[in-house]
């Protein structure tokens, strides 16, 4: 048991690792412990005297442009530090948070076009402004190409490397064509129908939105189900959130208050918003999805086939009654033409006599 230590602990170690690695970066405070006193620092934009209150930094840019801007860097601590600087290539997690590559993956878009200095010595309590270029290629495509840049601290524990850092996006933008598009596909749609026949259903929509575009897109829309062959509609907002170019999201949506009524005609309309900038001349590209299920309204057929049985029944019971009654009056008159017979007969035999 004692000779298993030693193995366990180096996997435990490099997985804490692997998770400070990738955490989102942020213009906020991060904390760091190497083997040493603690360390804590901020990094945000900045002009060339401090801060200046941008949560990040966005620029359009020709190609082969180049342009200075400006990072600040807090140092919290009690004591000098060293920061290391880098950039590298921006993407959204699943849950849509904003990170950076990590350093062990090699950046081949926006993280390119960022020329920082490698390092920077921030005195205990102070603030260090730090300048760094940003190039755009002379081959750059129109549209977005994500960044970060982040201040990182790299602590030792043993055999394991944490690197720790905390940023903040840089969204850059080559000039040209701006094309704003999020298709719709993999729509499917499953009806749950409530077994009270006093209530609707719901129709449960599953499908992936993919940015077709060139530049960070929202999506706003709706989407509308039809039953009754078009008699009846309904209709729920249709949302998708922050996509960079290339990225997709899946998402889970629900329309209620249907009744389930024959074929459900389900259609997602999204019209895809640009999140930085809204240029005259872009091409927006709205879509439109349709997808058709078959259902039958089976607690509400069972009501109508309860009713009818209870219809057929009291008629029936009133059929019978009447039939019994009928019988029931045949045979009195029956009994009452047999009584006049017999006091006929007996009125002629006492005649006789």
């Amino acid at each position: 048991m004692i000779r298993t230590v030693p193995r366990v602990l180096p996997r435990l170690l490099a997985a804490l690792a692997a998770v400070l690695v990738t955490v989102p970066i942020a213009p906020t405070a991060a904390v760091a412990e190497p083997t040493g006193p603690t360390v804590t620092w901020s990094v945000q934009p900045a002009d060339q005297k401090g801060p200046d209150g941008r949560r990040w930094i966005e620029a359009t840019l020709d190609p082969g442009q180049v342009m200075t801007e400006h990072l600040a860097v807090r140092n919290f601590s009690d004591s000098p530090v060293v920061f290391a600087l880098k950039a590298a290539d921006g993407y959204l997690t699943d849950k849509g948070r904003f990170n950076m590559l990590p350093s062990s993956e090699k950046s081949v878009d926006g993280g390119t076009w960022i020329d920082v200095q490698e390092k920077v010595t921030v005195g205990a309590k102070q603030t260090k402004v730090v300048p760094f270029t940003i190039t755009a290629p002379d081959d750059a495509t129109p549209g977005d190409h994500p960044a970060g840049i982040a201040a990182t601290v790299t602590s030792t524990g043993g055999t394991v490397a944490v690197e720790s850092r905390v940023g903040f996006r840089v969204m850059l933008r080559a000039s040209g064509t701006v094309i704003a598009a999020v298709a719709i596909s993999d729509l499917t749609a499953n009806y749950h129908p409530s077994w009270n026949p006093f209530s609707t259903g719901r129709i449960e929509l599953s499908y992936t939105a993919n940015n077709d575009g060139n530049v960070a897109v929202t999506g706003n829309g709706r989407t509308t189900v039809t039953e009754l062959f078009g008699l009846l509609e309904r209709n729920a907002p249709a949302e998708v959130e922050e996509l960079l170019p290339g990225g997709s999201r899946d998402i889970n949506t629900h329309v209620t208050g249907i009744w389930g009524l024959g074929p459900l005609r389900t259609t997602v309309d999204v019209t895809p918003a640009i999140v930085s900038g809204n240029p005259a001349d872009a091409d927006i590209r709205q879509t439109t999805t349709t997808v058709t299920v078959w259902t039958f309204p089976w607690s509400q057929l069972a009501l109508v086939a309860i009713l009818v049985a209870l219809v057929l029944a009291v008629r029936f019971i009133a059929r019978r009654r009447r039939q019994r009654l009928a019988q029931l009056l045949a045979k009195a008159r029956e009994e009452g033409r047999a009584e006049r017979r017999e006091a006929t007969a007996v009125g002629r035999s006492a005649t006789s006599s």
